[in-house]
């Protein structure tokens, strides 16, 4: 059993936890590109340690109330019959490179587009936000499913995870956001880990028949992952959007940046300057566009921590005060905003007399 292999599925156990995506996609291209393992092998022990690995996620997931069971219902009656089909016709006929190739090509696409979504969506609440005074997070609406859209998503996101073996996290959890935008980050995710459960546990089935499953590989990845999955699941079942969606977004851009073909190298490098820059823009952001009287109520210089955020974002001075900016400040320029609005949350208003 490798210790750097144990240390790689804790970190994309970790990934998964927190945003239900990133796991094949990032997993199978480590083992292959850096642990020199035979694709077989990586495919298919990566994928019966993730069937092994997401119900400890799922479990933490349901027990936080973070799962819509009528879409992993619905998404499981299309997702499981298709992946173990789309594992067969894969080892039995033969999908061709070129055509896997092609799919993959079309995730990535799809997922980038879905990433960029997110990260406009975010700015744009953020926005509206700041105008009116924030508040605490509505309760979670009723989610109304729509039962044949579902099964269809199953049955295309199932199909294609059986021939590819990647992108069941950040296909699905994508087709997903678009069908039920109301659904919260933290209930989206949940429910995407558990829907996952049948749907890899299927595609496990098909690949411990067909492919060449090794048992201490598959092992390393679970004494890593396990904990890893836990840790994430119990941080994104807490987490607000305003963590969740960036995080989400930089992962489904690392995911889609590696179906897309981006070597593993390149795509850390990438990865590495997105955060450095792209963490403390967002802080930029949303300093920027919080009120100077709500700064200076708060107690903090509004023009050198943007400053720091702003000129220290090509270097981790940048990463660090963006940091502090989220941890710490934020949230007190937060409440000195909405006392300035008017629009302190009921449970942080003193109660009234009789």
């Amino acid at each position: 059993m490798s210790f750097d292999i144990v240390i790689a599925g804790l970190i994309v156990g970790v990934l998964v936890g927190m945003t239900g995506a990133g796991g094949g996609a990032l997993m199978t291209p480590i083992l292959i590109l850096i642990f020199g393992v035979a694709p077989s092998s990586a495919v298919s022990s990566d994928i019966v340690a993730s069937a092994i690995m997401k119900p400890f996620g799922g479990a933490i997931h349901f027990k936080r109330g973070t799962v819509h069971m009528g879409l992993v219902g619905w998404l499981s009656l299309g997702s499981v019959p298709a992946a173990f089909a789309g594992v067969f016709i894969d080892h039995a006929l033969g999908a061709g490179k070129v055509m896997q190739q092609n799919i993959e090509y079309a995730m990535g696409s799809a997922i980038i587009l879905a990433a960029a979504a997110i990260l406009i969506r975010l700015l744009i609440d953020s926005a509206a936000k700041r105008k009116g005074g924030e508040v605490a997070e509505e309760p979670e609406p009723e989610i109304r499913v729509k039962r044949i859209l579902t099964v269809v998503i199953g049955v295309f996101g199932g199909f294609l995870v059986g021939i590819t073996s990647v992108g069941s996290g950040s296909l699905m959890i994508v087709l997903l956001m678009i069908v039920y935008p109301k659904l919260s980050m933290k209930r989206l995710v949940g429910t995407d880990i558990v829907q996952s459960m049948p749907l890899v546990a299927s595609a496990a089935a098909g690949h411990a028949l067909f492919g060449g499953l090794k048992f201490g590989l598959t092992a390393a990845i679970v004494v890593g992952s396990i904990p890893g999955v836990i840790a994430g699941s119990w941080l994104s079942s807490r987490a607000s959007n305003l963590l969740l969606r960036p995080i989400l977004a930089f992962v489904l851009m690392g995911s889609a940046l590696k179906l897309l073909g981006v070597g593993t190298t390149p795509l850390a490098i990438t990865m590495g300057i997105v955060a450095l820059i792209g963490f403390p823009l967002w802080a930029f952001v949303d300093g920027y566009g919080r009120p100077a009287a709500a700064w200076t109520a708060a107690g903090h210089r509004r023009r050198r921590t943007l400053t720091l955020v702003g000129a220290g974002a090509p270097v981790a001075v940048g990463f660090v005060t963006a940091a502090v900016y989220f941890a710490r400040q934020r949230p007190r320029i937060v409440r000195a905003t909405n006392e300035i609005a008017g629009t302190i949350p009921e449970r942080a208003q003193a109660p009234t007399a009789a």
